[in-house]
């Protein structure tokens, strides 16, 4: 390709993506625009992604250190200009079917960005976010890095507990429920919700304190966990979406949501009322503790199955359970 961009060659267009809001939207189309600049505000132009068209931006970038003069030739460009996330990952997993597969991360990361920014507007818990530019350390609940709240996006919408982001997507199947989970306008807003509940209860949990070293001698400690926070979004998007090929009807994903969002105040509400010692006991951290001590293989893989059914008793339960020591001792 390398070689053809040199000698002059027409390559299909790169296609660009940008998430902007609904004000710059309804400025669209454009007719008399000529560049970047005429379409989109500075602030915007700075998190563009590629959502088609990496492996020939490489080869032009190579082609132009060789040689220079290729700069000067044309390119075709196709702007996609979407208001919300969701539908520039929908594009960008329909452009990519029946190529070379990437993993998910690797395509999520492409709008990694845009994605966070989401998060960030649409659950307002979140007090603190970590990424590759700003790295840090969780040490207050309601604190996460970029990297784990793309993995659990991840696991809400294929609703697996172990899913390899790693490992070159062969499985058709997931690049399926990805996209027809994108195509119900709820599906962003349910993920959004569950990462919200989840933070108010790492909040509430967060309260207890034992004061030693111990794994879990904190109720934060919980949430501390990648395995836990991925049991936990799996178990609702179980409940909320349905399993892996038995998809859940829109109507039923909002009661079901509905559902699951006020049995969680209940609890939130009935954990705001006890005092620190109580959630202590209603946590139940050395239950927790033993259930996770086992020796066994795969720990990971071991700890999200056993978070995960335990968080599915909770919401079966209705968030009503007098301790959680049903949920520990699931697995």
């Amino acid at each position: 390709m390398v070689t053809d961009i040199r000698r002059g060659a027409v390559l299909p267009p790169v296609v660009i993506g940008a998430v902007v809001d609904l004000k710059t939207f309804n400025t669209y189309p454009k007719i008399d625009a000529v560049a970047p600049g005429d379409i989109l505000p500075d602030e915007i132009r700075a998190q563009l992604s590629i959502i088609d068209g990496m492996q020939r931006t490489a080869a032009l970038s190579e082609a132009s250190n060789i040689d220079p003069t290729v700069l000067a030739n044309e390119m075709r460009v196709e702007f996609w200009l979407t208001k919300t996330v969701s539908t520039m990952v929908y594009r960008m997993l329909v452009l990519n079917t029946g190529q070379v597969p990437w993993t998910l991360a690797r395509q999520l990361s492409v709008v990694f960005a845009p994605l966070l920014n989401e998060i960030q507007d649409n659950v307002p818990e979140i007090n603190r976010m970590f990424t590759p530019d700003k790295p840090g350390r969780r040490v207050n609940p309601g604190e996460f890095s970029s990297d784990s709240l793309v993995e659990l996006y991840i696991s809400f919408s294929l609703r697996k507990t172990n899913i390899d982001t790693r490992e070159a997507l062969s499985d058709e199947f997931s690049r399926l429920d990805f996209v027809d989970n994108l195509t119900d306008n709820e599906f962003q807003k349910q993920y959004y919700e569950c990462l919200s509940i989840m933070t108010r209860l790492d909040e509430a949990f967060s309260r207890f304190d034992r004061g030693s070293n111990a794994r879990f001698s904190k109720g934060r400690n919980i949430f501390d966990s990648q395995p836990a926070r991925i049991g936990f979004t799996v178990a609702v998007a179980q409940n909320v979406l349905g399993r892996p090929g038995m998809d859940r009807p829109h109507e039923e994903r909002l009661k079901r949501m509905k559902k699951i969002r006020a049995d969680s105040h209940k609890l939130l509400k009935r954990l705001k009322a006890m005092g620190t010692e109580e959630i202590g006991d209603f946590l139940r951290l050395d239950v927790l503790s033993e259930t996770l001590d086992k020796r066994v293989g795969q720990v990971g893989r071991y700890e999200r199955t056993a978070y995960f059914d335990g968080f599915q008793v909770l919401i079966d339960e209705g968030f009503e359970l007098s301790t959680l020591e049903p949920c520990w001792r699931a697995n």
